[in-house]
């Protein structure tokens, strides 16, 4: 979370009731980027009514790629589940998502959205030519590489390496998994875009650093 002081209560209240109605041994981890208005407060005070959510605060905006690193190295549990915080879909399609990797023996559960054009025509026009790219150069044939679903087992960040600090993490992950031999399966599902606040996920500047992260690993990941 960076700066998501409106969404910090309401996205931690979907987590937990969808975690709860599945029972087992679960835990909330909220990565606070070094925010400058009330996200960090909000999610202490979230942490100390519960011993299950957790708050960890990167003392310098580490960006996407950066924060998601810092969260997926404090999970302790067997399946990791990755969204953000202006909740772009129903969270109670989790349940759905555990039992279908379960059941196809997968490591890793990608979602996508059936239909991503209430984002506008920027943002449309955006993901389509990054998607051609990443099919390009790297062969990847994943339908949304960037969509903040994804379910895989903690097991599988043992066996590889994350880098990237930007927006590129999200490709990062799905091709040294692809690398690593994972198998990777996808899930559609229903989008709902952003209600409060502005994205910081489509400037040019986190377009420009996803290009460049993008050509420093090129040779590795493809």
């Amino acid at each position: 979370m960076y700066n998501e002081e409106a969404y910090v209560e309401r996205a931690v209240a979907a987590a937990r009731a969808v975690l709860e109605e599945m029972g087992g041994d679960w835990e909330i981890v909220i990565v606070d980027d070094a925010s400058t208005d009330g996200t960090g407060a909000r999610a202490d005070r979230l942490a100390a009514a519960d011993p299950r959510v957790r708050a960890i605060h990167n003392p310098v905006n580490r960006r996407l790629g950066g924060t998601l690193r810092a969260g997926y190295a404090a999970a302790t549990k067997d399946l990791v589940f990755y969204t953000d915080a202006d909740l772009p879909v129903d969270l109670a399609q989790l349940p759905r998502a555990v039992r279908l990797l379960e059941y196809q023996e997968a490591d890793l559960l990608a979602g996508y959205r059936f239909d991503r054009t209430s984002e506008g025509l920027h943002r449309v026009l955006y993901t389509i030519g990054y998607h051609v790219l990443i099919r390009l150069l790297f062969g990847l044939r994943i339908r949304d590489v960037n969509f903040a679903f994804k379910l895989f087992r903690r097991s599988l960040l043992q066996r590889i390496e994350l880098k990237s600090e930007g927006s590129f993490i999200d490709a990062e992950l799905l091709l040294r998994a692809r690398k690593a031999g994972a198998v990777m399966i996808q899930l559609g599902l229903d989008y709902f875009p952003r209600t409060r606040g502005p994205s910081k996920l489509s400037s040019l500047r986190v377009i420009a650093a996803i290009l460049q992260e993008m050509a420093g690993q090129w040779r590795e990941l493809r």
